[in-house]
């Protein structure tokens, strides 16, 4: 199978990862990296002995796809410039600031006919992989993700930065459309939105809980579910699930059964790479769509809005399904 010419805009935290991975994999060959950081590009491109690029769009001559990192304001105008020069583009979450940005980058890669994938890496995370199948109608499902505080990504709030990586995988399970949407959030060690709470309910009957907050004491990714004759609980940074299960109903006793399961190390984002290349080469959609990335960032603003007061039209939230 053809090998891919790939390359990387923003090499900061996460596209270094992006290059790296790029640079080992066998379906793809790294052309070369851009950002506007002189002593960074250099320093990426160096250590992995490819071209870098001040303007990444000196970039998009020599390449058949790109991966975008840069910060999520600039989102809008590098994809587009991307997609217009016939470029796949798998841009980092969010898909872009507010829904009407991703629905034109969505409707311009269609246009075009070309891959968008955006980065939710968690969906790769091998964890989520085990106890997908074993999902069927939750009820209730408690979601938290904590992290200390750090300047980078407080550009946009929490939750855009933390909260969507939860949103994304609740939307992955075919809970229906989105009823009601109600939260609270507060700044404390930023201008944006630190720590925020949302409850939303679907129309299948799921009620969803989402806490994120990047001002803890440590690092928390879980996630709690609740369906008929099924509990599972999940731990994200252990890979780690726990599954209780109802083996036995009599009217004197239930039997409960308890299973751990435990994932493989495989990194989450050479899996999310390796699925952007497979879309491009046979067209497989195992990564996360633009229409699903898309879906997830209407949610998010749904509950920025709410927390603010503001209302927002809940018709338009996209039904994913699993």
């Amino acid at each position: 199978m053809e090998v891919i010419k790939v390359g990387v805009i923003g090499v900061g935290h996460l596209g270094q990862h992006h290059a790296r991975i790029y640079s080992e994999l066998p379906q793809t060959h790294l052309m070369g990296v851009a950002d506007v950081d002189q002593n960074r590009r250099t320093e990426i491109g160096n250590r992995l002995g490819v071209a870098h690029f001040e303007d990444y769009r000196s970039l998009l001559s020599q390449v058949d796809a790109v991966s975008v990192a840069v910060p999520t304001l600039q989102h809008r105008e590098v994809v587009s410039n991307c997609l217009e020069a016939g470029v796949h583009v798998l841009v980092e979450k969010p898909i872009a600031a507010t829904p009407e940005q991703g629905l034109q980058m969505v409707s311009r890669a269609k246009q075009n006919g070309l891959v968008l994938h955006v980065g939710h890496v968690e969906r790769f995370n091998p964890v989520r992989e085990l106890v997908q199948d074993l999902i069927s109608n939750p009820r209730f499902i408690e979601c938290h993700r904590l992290a200390p505080f750090q300047p980078r990504g407080t550009d946009v709030d929490v939750v855009l930065d933390l909260m969507i990586h939860d949103v994304d995988l609740i939307l992955s399970f075919g809970l229906g459309q989105v009823n009601t949407v109600k939260a609270v959030g507060i700044a404390v060690l930023s201008p944006q939105i630190d720590f925020a709470h949302a409850r939303v309910e679907f129309d299948k009957g799921c009620v969803v809980n989402l806490t994120a907050s990047r001002i803890s004491t440590g690092r928390l990714r879980k996630m709690r579910l609740f369906q008929e004759h099924l509990y599972l609980s999940v731990d994200f940074l252990s890979r780690q699930g726990i599954v209780y299960r109802q083996t036995e109903l009599t009217a004197a006793e239930a039997s409960v059964q308890e299973e751990t399961i435990q994932a493989g190390d495989e990194e989450p984002l050479k899996r999310e790479l390796q699925a952007f290349v497979q879309a491009i080469q046979t067209g497989d959609p195992a990564g996360v769509s633009g229409e699903e990335g898309l879906a997830a960032l209407e949610l998010v603003h749904a509950i920025i809005h709410s927390i603010s007061g503001t209302p927002y039209p809940l018709t338009g939230m996209s039904k994913i399904e699993p």
